[in-house]
Protein backbone atom coordinates (compact mmCIF):
# COMPACT_ATOMS: atom_id res chain seq x y z
CA UNK A 1 0.00 0.00 0.00
CA UNK A 2 1.91 3.42 -0.64
CA UNK A 3 1.41 6.15 1.30
CA UNK A 4 1.30 9.99 0.36
CA UNK A 5 2.90 13.01 1.73
CA UNK A 6 2.27 16.11 -0.20
CA UNK A 7 4.36 19.41 0.29
CA UNK A 8 5.48 22.65 -1.15
CA UNK A 9 2.27 24.37 -0.56
CA UNK A 10 2.14 28.27 0.83
CA UNK A 11 0.55 31.77 0.44
CA UNK A 12 0.98 33.32 -2.57
CA UNK A 13 0.08 36.60 -4.09
CA UNK A 14 -1.85 36.56 -7.35
CA UNK A 15 0.42 35.66 -10.24
CA UNK A 16 3.04 33.86 -8.46
CA UNK A 17 3.91 30.55 -8.62
CA UNK A 18 4.42 27.37 -6.14
CA UNK A 19 5.78 23.58 -6.98
CA UNK A 20 3.94 21.48 -5.21
CA UNK A 21 5.52 17.53 -4.33
CA UNK A 22 4.11 14.47 -3.40
CA UNK A 23 6.00 11.78 -2.20
CA UNK A 24 5.51 8.13 -2.02
CA UNK A 25 6.29 5.72 -0.60
CA UNK A 26 5.96 1.95 -2.23
CA UNK A 27 6.93 -0.27 -4.22
CA UNK A 28 4.45 0.31 -7.32
CA UNK A 29 5.33 3.93 -7.86
CA UNK A 30 6.76 3.71 -11.13
CA UNK A 31 3.96 1.50 -12.35
CA UNK A 32 1.29 3.64 -11.28
CA UNK A 33 -0.35 6.85 -13.24
CA UNK A 34 -0.56 9.69 -10.61
CA UNK A 35 -2.93 12.57 -10.16
CA UNK A 36 -3.56 15.70 -8.46
CA UNK A 37 -7.03 16.59 -6.92
CA UNK A 38 -7.75 19.73 -5.26
CA UNK A 39 -10.79 20.80 -2.83
CA UNK A 40 -11.68 24.38 -1.86
CA UNK A 41 -13.82 25.52 1.28
CA UNK A 42 -17.32 24.61 0.70
CA UNK A 43 -16.61 22.60 -2.47
CA UNK A 44 -16.06 18.79 -3.86
CA UNK A 45 -12.35 17.66 -4.90
CA UNK A 46 -12.08 18.45 -8.15
CA UNK A 47 -9.48 16.85 -10.61
CA UNK A 48 -6.65 18.98 -11.40
CA UNK A 49 -3.94 17.01 -13.78
CA UNK A 50 -2.85 13.86 -14.12
CA UNK A 51 0.39 11.64 -15.91
CA UNK A 52 1.05 8.34 -16.79
CA UNK A 53 3.70 6.16 -15.29
CA UNK A 54 6.37 7.10 -17.91
CA UNK A 55 5.53 10.52 -17.26
CA UNK A 56 4.73 11.06 -21.40
CA UNK A 57 1.17 11.37 -21.22
CA UNK A 58 -0.73 14.12 -18.91
CA UNK A 59 -4.21 15.56 -18.60
CA UNK A 60 -5.27 18.75 -17.06
CA UNK A 61 -8.76 20.07 -16.55
CA UNK A 62 -9.76 22.73 -18.34
CA UNK A 63 -9.05 25.83 -15.99
CA UNK A 64 -5.58 25.20 -15.64
CA UNK A 65 -4.21 24.49 -19.07
CA UNK A 66 -1.36 26.53 -19.65
CA UNK A 67 -0.27 27.63 -15.97
CA UNK A 68 0.33 23.91 -14.28
CA UNK A 69 2.60 21.70 -15.49
CA UNK A 70 2.66 18.10 -13.78
CA UNK A 71 5.89 15.66 -13.97
CA UNK A 72 7.26 13.15 -11.90
CA UNK A 73 10.74 11.13 -11.39
CA UNK A 74 10.23 7.91 -11.00
CA UNK A 75 13.87 7.56 -9.73
CA UNK A 76 12.71 9.39 -6.18
CA UNK A 77 9.12 8.53 -5.66
CA UNK A 78 7.93 11.76 -6.47
CA UNK A 79 5.31 13.83 -8.30
CA UNK A 80 5.21 17.35 -8.86
CA UNK A 81 2.66 20.14 -9.64
CA UNK A 82 4.52 23.36 -10.82
CA UNK A 83 2.10 26.01 -10.61
CA UNK A 84 2.40 29.30 -12.75
CA UNK A 85 0.32 32.37 -12.61
CA UNK A 86 -1.90 31.27 -9.91
CA UNK A 87 -5.25 32.63 -9.65
CA UNK A 88 -7.68 33.29 -6.42
CA UNK A 89 -9.80 30.75 -7.50
CA UNK A 90 -6.58 27.98 -7.08
CA UNK A 91 -7.26 28.43 -3.54
CA UNK A 92 -7.67 24.95 -1.89
CA UNK A 93 -6.28 22.25 -0.15
CA UNK A 94 -4.20 19.63 -2.81
CA UNK A 95 -3.61 16.24 -2.75
CA UNK A 96 -2.07 13.50 -4.84
CA UNK A 97 -3.10 10.54 -5.45
CA UNK A 98 -3.14 6.97 -7.69
CA UNK A 99 -5.29 7.50 -10.56
CA UNK A 100 -7.18 5.15 -13.41
CA UNK A 101 -6.45 8.09 -16.33
CA UNK A 102 -7.48 10.44 -17.01
CA UNK A 103 -8.81 11.73 -14.07
CA UNK A 104 -10.49 8.82 -11.83
CA UNK A 105 -8.73 8.64 -8.28
CA UNK A 106 -8.36 5.55 -6.92
CA UNK A 107 -6.11 5.42 -3.62
CA UNK A 108 -6.10 6.55 -0.25
CA UNK A 109 -5.60 10.02 0.30
CA UNK A 110 -2.67 12.03 2.59
CA UNK A 111 -3.09 14.96 4.09
CA UNK A 112 -2.65 17.48 1.12
CA UNK A 113 -0.92 20.83 1.08
CA UNK A 114 -2.84 24.22 1.15
CA UNK A 115 -2.27 26.39 -1.48
CA UNK A 116 -3.57 30.09 -0.74
CA UNK A 117 -3.42 32.66 -2.96
CA UNK A 118 -4.26 36.36 -2.34
CA UNK A 119 -4.79 39.42 -4.10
Amino acid sequence: QMQLIESGGGLVQAGGSLRLSCRISGRTFSASAMGWFRQAPGKEREFVASVDWSGTDTYYRDSVKGRFTISRENAKNVVYLQMNSLKLEDTAVYYCNTVRLPSNAIGSWGQGAQVTVSS
